[in-house]
């Protein structure tokens, strides 16, 4: 990864992610990221930055709408799909005001055109973008956060995930992620 461009990127990016838990979600998914990255080939030139502006277009959704374009029990996918596209759009133009070489940018866009809206995924470095991003819900602070904000109570939510972890994570490395996470939960409830 070019070292010196990543601060800059963040930096862009911080205005567009103070609504949703953005910036904490963003902090947590780079975590999972980088874990990933360690033992899994993927590309840090493309999944960092990717990861740092997959959520960016939700500065364009209104926050009412927000929440009903993502709730595990059922999306809104227009509003979903809205998020994506602004996305681009955003982070397009931080990777060019960042300067970020050109050649990594066709992919990290791609990644975010279909982050959420596209449940496989179409490279490595997609699925341990769409891992990272899915592994908030297991850590503590996102499954406090959803538990919240959708209403669930602990139990039920962690039923949930748990059955949903399998077929949401794409690498093997993503479903052990999960499961200690979730085995970390069970035992705090």
């Amino acid at each position: 990864m070019e070292e010196g461009l990543w601060p800059k990127i963040t930096e862009l990016a911080r205005p567009y992610l103070s609504t949703r838990h953005n910036e904490r979600h963003t902090e947590i998914a780079l975590d999972f990221a980088r874990t990933l990255l360690a033992a899994e080939p993927g590309q840090w030139e493309v999944v960092i930055p990717a990861v740092t502006l997959h959520d960016v277009g939700w500065s364009c959704v209104p926050e009412e709408l927000q929440v009903k374009a993502f709730r595990p029990d059922g999306s809104d996918r227009a509003i979903n799909r809205v998020h994506e596209t602004a996305g681009v759009r955003l982070a397009a133009e931080i990777l060019r005001a960042s300067g970020y070489p050109e050649r990594w940018r066709p992919e990290i866009l791609a990644i975010i055109d279909h982050h959420d809206s596209l449940s496989t995924a179409v490279s490595l470095n997609d699925a341990l973008v769409k891992d990272a991003d899915k592994l908030w819900r297991f850590s503590a602070a996102g499954f406090a956060v959803d538990c919240a904000r959708f209403g669930f109570d602990r139990d039920s939510y962690w039923q949930l995930l748990a059955s949903r972890a399998d077929g949401w994570m794409l690498t093997g490395t993503g479903r052990r992620l999960a499961g200690e996470h979730l085995a970390f939960l069970r035992a705090r409830l």
